[in-house]
């Protein structure tokens, strides 16, 4: 398997954003300048079995077509 490294860049580095979304899961996440935020408060799979991670998958995916579907009447 093929794996690309991550690469590390300062939130100084990062171009301007319309949309943050943050996950919950009880972390920090850092103050991005957006037009629209939106904390969609998951819980935190880490170290839960397959069908939590599962779930987990699920709600992001609804999430994201809510969002897509948000952006399209706006």
């Amino acid at each position: 398997m093929f794996i690309i490294p991550a690469v590390v860049k300062l939130l100084s580095e990062i171009p301007p954003v319309d949309i943050v979304i943050t996950m919950g899961c009880n972390v920090n996440c850092p103050i991005i300048p957006c037009q629209y935020r939106e904390d969609w408060g998951l819980n935190d799979p880490t170290g839960k079995d397959d069908v939590e991670f599962s779930k987990t998958i699920h709600a992001i995916h609804a999430r994201i077509l809510e969002l897509a579907e948000k952006i399209k009447k706006s």
